[in-house]
């Protein structure tokens, strides 16, 4: 799931502002990741500075500080072939914006989770929320997990920009398979 490094523009079109510290581009990515919802941002922005504290800026991962403190909320993160996880915690941020995702099964079933893998549960969903104007994103892992979280699909390039400039490696959901 390594994405090349040809994916990524290096522009900064994301932002109103100059400031590109590390905590600026932070708080744009907790923007794009609660759309609509600056109070969710606002306080998840608080809690990923309690959670890097006076961490040198070179030695936060922000993918790992931000999936921390936006967990089940804004972002998701499940084991490699934890299904159900997977299932629940899509269902989970497709149900803040009033979204349902049709697995095309019964995801309370043990046949359903015995013949469906990951990859084919994440293209669903992402198939499910694109129509609705959201763009469901995977993000790199250190191990065989799924992480990440959505946004508005009018922020596609956008958060290509922020990954890019923030150093976590992303691809849309349809581009797993």
């Amino acid at each position: 799931m390594t994405p090349s490094d040809d994916d990524y523009e290096t522009g900064h079109h994301f932002h109103d502002d100059d400031d590109s510290s590390l905590e600026a581009y932070v708080w744009q990515l907790l923007l794009l990741i609660n759309p609509g919802d600056d109070d969710t941002a606002f306080q998840q922005f608080a809690a990923y500075r309690d959670a890097v504290g006076g961490t040198p800026d070179d030695e936060v991962d922000v993918a790992q500080a931000v999936g921390q403190v936006a967990d089940w909320r804004s972002t998701f993160h499940v084991g490699a072939e934890d299904t159900r996880g997977l299932v629940q915690a899509l269902e989970e941020l497709a149900a803040r914006w009033n979204l349902a995702i049709d697995w095309n099964g019964d995801t309370d079933e043990d046949d359903f989770h015995a013949d469906v893998d990951p990859t084919e549960l994440v293209v669903t969903a992402y198939d499910n929320l694109a129509p609705h104007g959201y763009t469901l994103w995977v993000r790199e892992t250190d191990d065989d997990s799924l992480a990440g979280w959505m946004t508005l699909s009018r922020d596609t390039e956008a958060m290509r920009e922020l990954a890019t400039e923030l150093g976590v490696h992303l691809r849309r959901g349809n581009e797993l398979g």
